[in-house]
């Protein structure tokens, strides 16, 4: 227990920093609700046979049940929603999350009205110094011209609704949802989540989907790593340290993106980029030192 303790901040960055190029492969060949319902109908199939073989109970209360739908709409629909569909109108993946890496201040303030949690010192100079660290390393891309806004105000909107969604989510979920069962709690979201996209498909986008090996591939991904793994991870560190340092680990998101679109399609890191990168993790250590001891 104490090695995941230790090494899932390190696992969870990992994962989560992949959901950009993920949706960047995905949605040439599905619009992004309707990949979505599929998404999310598979994971939630994946969790309940993972949950009979186990033979771990799924039966929650009313009250869990609620809680589960709750977070599942701020975190897997508004959040996750409000990525793919600002990523389908073209804004840029650096954009979205850069927006969505906001969600460390506001999850902290929040956190102190909210949740009564204490913001130290040190925690507070962490927080600004990886705020400076994700403009570090964005602001090269600005000042070339390689952001210009050639895409709709509706994805911008979309985007600003993803950073409401999950900085809600975060905080119902370190309130309320804590001590809700992983498997079934999540097998709830991710049911309520395939309901709603399902519905704004039919509302919005005609079902197509092209079915290739790339397209399997990312869906394995996304299901498996993103929508099981991470989240598993996500609430095993709110349930056991604060909304604002687990929070703070979005500060790290952006440099990991960068380096893996400099992998895979050869996007460059100026200097001012890397120590952005730099001041970024330094300002992630001094918030969430505690989940590394």
């Amino acid at each position: 227990m104490k090695s995941l303790t230790r090494f899932a901040p390190i696992v969870f960055v990992l994962l989560w920093s992949t959901g950009f190029v993920g949706a960047k492969y995905i949605l040439p060949f599905a619009e992004p609700f309707v990949f979505l319902t599929i998404r999310y109908a598979v994971a939630t199939i994946l969790l309940v046979l993972i949950a009979k073989a186990i033979r771990e109970s799924l039966r929650l209360s009313r009250d869990q049940v609620w809680q589960s739908i709750s977070v599942g709409f701020f975190l897997q629909v508004i959040y996750i929603g409000g990525v793919f569909y600002a990523v389908h109108l073209g804004v840029p993946a650096g954009i979205t999350s850069a927006i969505v890496s906001l969600q460390p201040i506001l999850v902290s303030v929040l956190a102190v009205r909210f949740l009564g949690e204490r913001i130290r010192v040190i925690q507070g100079v962490g927080l600004l110094l990886g705020l400076v660290g994700v403009a570090l390393l964005l602001l090269p891309k600005v000042f070339s011209g390689e952001f210009a806004p050639k895409f709709s105000g509706l994805g911008i909107i979309s985007c600003f609704f993803a950073l409401f969604g999950t900085t809600a989510g975060y905080l119902l979920q370190k309130k309320s949802g804590t001590e809700i069962p992983f498997l079934p709690g999540t097998a709830v979201q991710f049911a309520a989540a395939t309901v709603l996209f399902a519905i704004a498909a039919s509302l919005s986008e005609e079902w197509k989907v092209e079915v290739t090996l790339e397209f399997l591939v990312a869906l394995a991904w996304i299901v498996i790593a993103l929508s099981i793994g991470s989240i598993f991870l996500l609430f095993y560190l709110l349930k056991h340290d604060s909304a604002s340092s687990v929070s703070s680990l979005y500060y790290l998101v952006p440099p990991l993106t960068a380096i893996e679109a400099f992998a895979l399609f050869g996007e460059r890191i100026s200097p001012v980029g890397l120590l952005g990168m730099g001041l970024a993790a330094i300002g992630t250590i001094l918030v969430t030192r505690r989940l590394t001891k």
